[in-house]
């Protein structure tokens, strides 16, 4: 992604016909809609090809092909693919965005709706779907939503939220406690940041190195990311490298040093000791536990 790209304007207006009550799109990657960003409505995002990272207000993960989220109002959200320089893909993202004003009022009409109000709340802070049957049903009706307009394109969203709505199989991603930015100046420095810290992770990564290319003094900047993203910088750093190792330890037959060290940590004590304060089990835990639980699979 070019500079330019990343430090576009990061709040987004999601452009809506007046006669449609929900927006459809779909996306390739690279994009210039592929940003760290934010938007009033909500967005039910499905991923339909590649690999990467994904940020979802305070919460860093992985995503694959299939991955399943509702972000809700005001979350900034962003997936990173992870591709080979000059590859790209037709179709990497379905998505579906609708008002929090079109829930209100439907909610208001239809006594119904009242059983919704705590899927709503967990929307604020973002859901993963993790029910492999039920994505499956619910890229089909993707798939179904996007080649009709009109009062057919609505009754096959509503039949999509039903879906969604039901499973118990899910987690929520964003902290409780995490405050969305809501400053387009604030989201372009994050994002820059992060973009630049997603590409230099397995690396001796400083904060001052950051800090630097963000034309702030280490002191603010430390402070500033904190209270931007809720998270310590070391923290967050800590965060993907931990992500990427789980991925090689779950994936690979790898030595755990070497996992270590790719992963940009310098020693492995100190792996140890992160890896164990973020999954509560050491590498050999959660490779014998990732094995298992394939083998059951």
């Amino acid at each position: 992604m070019t500079d330019k790209a990343r430090l576009q304007p990061e709040f987004e207006r999601v452009d809506q016909q007046e006669d449609e009550s929900i927006r459809y799109l779909q996306h390739g990657y690279p994009c210039e809609l592929v940003r760290w960003h934010y938007h009033s409505e909500y967005e039910l995002h499905l991923i339909k090809a590649t690999s990467g990272k994904v940020f979802v207000g305070d919460y860093i993960g992985n995503f694959n092909a299939n991955q399943l989220i509702l972000v809700g109002p005001n979350l900034p959200h962003n997936w990173i693919s992870q591709l080979p320089e000059g590859e790209s893909v037709q179709l990497r993202d379905r998505v579906i965005n609708f008002s929090h004003a079109l829930i209100e009022t439907c909610s208001a009409s239809f006594p119904e709706m009242q059983s919704l109000a705590p899927f709503w709340e967990r929307a604020q802070y973002g859901i993963e779907f993790l029910d492999a049957d039920m994505i499956r049903q619910a890229d089909a009706l993707f798939e179904n939503l996007a080649s009709v307009r009109g009062f057919r394109r609505l009754t096959r969203f509503w039949m999509l939220l039903d879906l969604l709505a039901s499973t118990s199989d899910y987690r929520v991603l964003s902290s409780t406690n995490y405050i969305p930015i809501a400053d387009k100046k604030t989201l372009e420095k994050v994002n820059e940041a992060v973009q630049y810290i997603v590409e230099h992770y397995n690396q001796d990564l400083m904060l001052e190195d950051v800090a630097s290319r963000l034309d702030m003094g280490p002191s603010y900047f430390s402070k500033f990311f904190k209270k931007a993203t809720g998270r310590r910088f070391i923290d967050f750093v800590n965060g993907l490298r931990i992500n990427r190792a789980c991925e090689r330890l779950a994936h690979s037959d790898e030595p755990i040093t070497e996992i270590c060290f790719a992963a940009g940590f310098n020693n492995i004590a100190n792996f140890n000791r992160r890896f164990h304060a973020v999954k509560g089990m050491t590498p050999s835990e959660y490779r014998r536990t990732s094995a298992d639980a394939l083998y059951r699979g």
